[in-house]
């Protein structure tokens, strides 16, 4: 199975953390298309990363889905619904992460290596730990919205 070269940057901020990526999107099983990945996470939304397909293209594709479906999807097959995380160590090399998106027709495949993402999720960890997130969470913020 080829897999794209991995060009990994991440910038951590005092609230935020980006990882800058080269994924590969599995249009068919045996056509791999490399593009431009960025996963980021921001203390303001504790519970959730955002992880943008394409983002250097024309139209770039958002999901935001849960941070512990993601850190869970390194090790073992997680998710249902829109979002599937799961590790493939069939290279032990250069382990991947596959993520699948979408529903019922309309799904898209990707694999990026598994290391930068494994490696960019601790350090989202460090600046909120699992189980602290709603300590994190401004309140004051959710209720100004929901009036």
């Amino acid at each position: 199975m080829a897999s794209a070269p991995v060009h990994a940057f991440w910038r951590l901020e005092m609230r935020k953390c980006h990882l800058a990526i080269v994924a590969t999107h599995w249009v068919a099983r045996r056509l791999p298309v490399s593009l431009a990945c960025e996963f980021s996470y921001n203390t303001a939304d504790p519970l959730a990363v955002t992880v943008i397909f394409d983002s250097e293209g024309e139209y770039p594709v958002r999901w935001v889905f849960g941070r512990d479906l993601l850190a869970d999807g390194l090790t073992t097959r997680t998710g249902q619904g829109d979002v599937e995380v799961w590790p493939d160590l069939g290279e032990a090399e250069r382990p991947l992460l596959w993520i699948r998106v979408g529903h019922d027709n309309h799904t898209a495949l990707f694999t990026v290596p598994a290391q930068p993402v494994g490696q960019w999720l601790a350090r989202c960890y460090a600046m909120v730990a699992r189980g602290d997130e709603m300590a994190h969470v401004d309140w004051e913020e959710l209720s100004y919205l929901l009036q």
